[in-house]
Order: structure tokens, then sequence, then C-alpha cells
């Protein structure tokens, strides 16, 4: 009896190694496409001049790390902490970070046999008619087992999409990261133009009112007319009528910050009703080459780990033309009375393999591959575009950075002009060389060029904000001050 149950042992242990042996024997028998990514073409340089201020020396996460303080506001970079403490946009990105963690998580575990417990306790009757008409009490409990051998890589292929998923996530965070600083730049540097356009208006204000008080005395001598008093009284309110209008916009790029830092709207009033300049950069940038910037910007990175869980998922697809093998086991007892329910007669126990191989379905498979095929192809034609859009881009803000320099120079010219002008013009006019409309001419001229030069020097700075972010600027150094201050369990950025 005991040489009979050590037999049964012998063949179990036997059949569970020749498992084992299939299985290491054919676990790098994966199905599906191993995936390599895409080798795009990229230009050596851009083809943007260089100009004063701009360098293709190659660019260093440390170069990007933390932009925005050459700007030298701390005002700016207070703005800008908070926002990465407080936005909600970056808090989603997070818990959508947490939640791709979990899932991969949850493919991962399918690798790994499952176990079960289970315990019951049934009262039944046979019927009279059919049957003794006797009642009784079953209880039973025991341990069930069960994994799914992995012999063509379903579950394997199944783990790389949800890894390349999660990168994929973590690379939106960086991206989220890149467009937030951006965009609190960009917006307070919008707040800082309308409050210095804001000023040249009040300046030029004051001055025609100046100006339209002294034609009212000159009409009162008889030196000037009531036309002229007319204009000058026309030309102030003029400059008047535009103030609203900055001052509605200076109060809507307030509310934009407040949102961007995670306030409502209205919170940052009093805190930015202080004018300060424009700030201006007085430094050289590394914008490097365009291979460059596949490696700093977070959307191409995470395009290309969407491309790398699509070819996965191709794999996970074929997978399911080949059959599956599962072994099984169970181990408990069973009993009529709970008192004899962990005797040795009442143990029982099961095992052995199970097979399962789609035979006919119509199609579905197949038609399922050839989908998931194509959702890879779009994934890699996304992958090209975003690269695309990258350098353009790039590019885009390399020129406009360059050109606006060029005409900020200009304007600061013209307004110098312009104000000798309007000096040149008065002294004419208080010695009766010219008429009252040059004077008027000479303003309007003054008022234009100052708002211009105003709105130009802002355009600069902006110019370079954007670049910034077409590089990729900020993520590097912002991932890890973004994790100390809102941790992601587990996951590091």
């Amino acid at each position: 009896m005991q040489s009979t149950k050590k037999q049964q042992k012998m063949k179990l242990w036997s059949q569970v190694i020749w498992y084992f042996v299939v299985f290491s024997a054919t676990g790098c028998a994966i199905v599906g496409q191993d995936y390599v990514r895409p080798d795009i073409e990229m230009n050596e340089s851009w083809n943007t001049r260089l100009a004063d201020g701009l360098n293709d020396s190659v660019t260093t996460p440390q170069e990007l790390a933390h932009w925005w303080k050459i700007l030298d506001d701390h005002v700016l970079t207070d703005l800008i902490d908070r926002a990465v403490k407080n936005n909600p946009d970056l808090k989603e990105a997070a818990a959508r970070l947490r939640q791709a963690r979990s899932e991969r998580f949850g493919v991962k575990s399918d690798l790994f046999p499952a176990l079960e417990s289970s315990g019951s306790g049934t009262r039944s009757r046979s019927s009279g008619d059919g049957g003794t008409g006797s009642s009784r009490t079953m209880y039973s409990a025991g341990f069930d087992a069960g994994w799914e051998i992995d012999l063509f890589g379903g579950v394997r292929r199944s783990v790389e999409a949800a890894q390349a998923d999660l990168e994929a996530s973590r690379e939106n965070v960086n991206d989220v990261l890149v467009s937030l600083t951006a965009e609190v730049a960009l917006n307070y540097l919008e707040l800082r133009t309308y409050q210095a356009r804001l000023s040249v208006a009040k300046q030029n204000l004051e001055m025609q009112e100046q100006t339209w008080q002294l034609e009212n005395y000159r009409l009162l001598s008889g030196f000037s007319d009531e036309l002229a008093v007319a204009q000058a009284r026309s030309n102030r309110e003029n400059t008047r009528s535009k103030m609203p209008t900055l001052r509605t916009q200076v109060a809507q790029a307030k509310n934009r910050l407040a949102v961007l830092v995670g306030e409502q709207p209205g919170k940052l009033h009093e805190e930015l009703d202080e004018y300060t300049p424009v700030p201006v950069v007085s430094t050289q940038v590394a914008f490097g080459v365009p291979a460059d910037v596949l490696r700093s910007r977070p959307d191409v990175r995470r395009a290309e780990r969407e491309l790398a869980a699509k070819t996965a998922r191709v794999g996970v697809a074929k997978s399911d033309l080949y059959p599956k093998f599962t072994l099984n086991g169970s181990i408990g007892y069973e009993a009529l009375s709970l008192s004899d329910l962990v005797t040795a007669g009442s143990r029982t126990w099961s095992y052995g393999p199970r097979i399962t191989w789609p035979i006919f379905h119509a199609g579905s498979i197949r038609a399922n591959i050839e989908v998931v095929s194509e959702l890879q192809e779009q994934a890699l034609i996304q992958y090209e575009s975003v690269v695309l859009s990258a350098l353009e881009e790039v590019e885009d803000a390399l020129v406009a950075y360059v050109e606006e320099q060029s005409r900020r120079e200009s304007l600061n010219e013209a307004a110098i002009a312009a104000q000798q002008a309007v000096d040149l013009a008065q002294n004419k006019y208080d010695a009766g060389l010219i008429d009252f409309d040059t004077i008027l001419e000479t303003h309007r001229t003054l008022l234009s060029y100052q708002d211009e030069l105003a709105q130009s020097e802002a355009a600069v700075t902006m110019n370079l904000v954007r670049l910034y972010k077409a590089l990729g600027g900020g993520w590097t150094s912002m991932v890890s001050d973004y994790q100390a201050q809102v941790p992601i369990q587990g996951e590091s950025l």
C-alpha cells in the first residue's frame, strides 16, 4: 500500500518536472515582433541662421533645467514653484501614472500561479418520490491552484505592453511639466506686457492732459483757437480709450495665472499689482542640434513608448492562435460531519494539465491581429508626425526669436527718434514756427512706437520661453522636485 502511494507521488513529481522542462525549453518562443526603435533620419543642423545670443552647442539636462531662472525674476520663479505643487492638470497626469503602474502590476501577476482557498457547509435533502427522502450535511475545505504556462509569450507581451504604457504615462507627466512651466512664464510675461503698455498710456495721457490745459490757457490768452483745443482733447481721449482694454487684459492675465497655480481667479490680483519691467535676457542660449530634440522632448519619447506598446500588443493578439496550457491542482477535505473534516479518510486531491486551442472562431482572431497591426502602423505614423512637429516648433521658435530681436532694435531707434521729434516740435510750436497739427502727429507717433516697443521687448523674451519649451526644457529637474512635493507611491518619475 505504501509503495503504491510512493509510486503515485513519484509519478506526480515527474509530470510536474516534465511540464517545467517543456516550459523552459519553449520559453524563448515568444510570438510577435520584437520592438526596435525607429531610426529617423535627422538634419545635422537647423535651417534658421545663427544670431547673437544663440549657438548650436550641445544642450544638456543641466542647461535646460530651471531655464526660467535666467530671467532673474523671483515672482516668476515663485509662481512656477506653486504651479508645480498645485496645478490640477499635473495632478491628473500623476494620477494617470499611478493608474498605469497598477495596471502593469495586474498584468504581471498573470505570470505567476494563482492559489485560492474555499470552504463550505451545505444541508440537502433528496426527493421522496425519486430517492430516499433523506437529509444530509456536507462539509468541505481545500485549496485550488492553477497556472497558465506562457509557452508562446502572450502574457509576456502583455507585460511588455503594460511596461511601455507605464513609461508613456511617465513621459506624459514630464510633458505636462514642460507645458506648465512655459505657460506660467508666457502668461506672466503677457501680464507684465499689458502693465508696461498701460504705463506707457498713462504717461502719454499725463502729457496730453498738460497739452490740452496749455491750449486752453492759450485760447483764453488769444494765442490759440478752439480747433487746437478740440484736437488736443480728441488726442487725449483717444489715449484714454485704450486704457480700459489694457486693464481688462491685465485682470484676465492675473486670472489665468491664478488658475495655473491652482488658485481661484482673483487670488493673485493684489500680489501682482505692483508693476515690474518685462525681464530681458542677455545670455547665450545653447539649442543643440535636431537629434537632441528626440532625447529632450517628453512628447517625442511618449509617442515612441506608445509605439512600443502597440507593437507588443500585436504579439498578444497572435498568441491567441496557439494552444494554451494550464496546470491545475487541488487538495482538500470532504466529510459528512465537521469533526471528521480533517481526518485522513476525508482527504481529496486532484491534479492534471489542461489544454485549450481555438479551432474555429470565424476569423475573429485573425481579424483582431489585423486590427492591432493597423494600430501599430498608426502609432508609427503618429511618432513620425510628433518628431516632425517638434522640429517645426524649434525652427519656428528660433526664427521668431532671431527676427524679433532685429525688430526690437529698430523700434527702439524709432522710439528715441520719435521722442526727439516731440521735443523739437514743441520748441518750434512755442516759437510759432509750426501749427498744432504737427504737435498732435508727433505725440501720436511717439505713443505708437512706445507701445510697439513694449510689446516687442516682451515678445523677445516670450519667444525665448517658447524656444525652451520647444527644446523640452525644465522637466529634467522639475521631475525630482515634483516627486518630492507630490510623491507617487512606489514609482519614480
